[in-house]
């Protein structure tokens, strides 16, 4: 199962049909859940984080400081992680980041560039570039 855990409520119309569109393209390939947490401070966003964290989780947490992939290693990286384990978690934190323990907690940090993204924007994007992964895993055709 694919685990996406993201602080903060999307608003705009066209990031919801966005991200409903992707969630359901991606339902062809693998179990995916989208959890939303509401925005709070990072000490209880982080509270509400660990709840839906499990030991048989592989987590990887989107921070600027983490590892940049291009498309082709992060569907790697995907076909690789589920070998040894069934459930890969993503994790968008909130306007102030992603609590320090959980970055400890996490097995990767994985950035997407340097530049700062609207959570609900990045979500989109997230979904696209997993959507991405499982055209790229699976020798079909998507647009570059």
């Amino acid at each position: 199962m694919i685990k996406i855990i993201c602080v903060g409520k999307l608003k705009e119309k066209y990031l919801i049909d966005g991200v409903t569109d992707y969630l359901t393209r991606l339902r062809k390939y693998h179990k995916i859940d989208l959890i939303e947490l509401p925005d709070s401070n990072i000490d209880s966003e982080g509270n509400e984080i660990l709840k839906h964290l499990s030991n048989k989780d592989y987590i990887i947490s989107l921070a600027i400081k983490g590892t940049e992939l291009s498309s082709l290693e992060l569907a790697e990286k995907i076909d690789k992680t589920f070998i040894n384990n069934p459930n890969i978690t993503f994790i968008i934190g909130g306007s102030n980041g992603i609590r320090q323990d959980i970055l400890d907690k996490s097995n990767m940090l994985l950035s997407f560039s340097k530049l700062t993204y609207p959570h609900g924007l990045f979500r989109l994007i997230l979904l696209e570039q997993i959507y991405r992964s499982f055209k790229i895993l699976n020798n079909e055709s998507y647009h570059k």
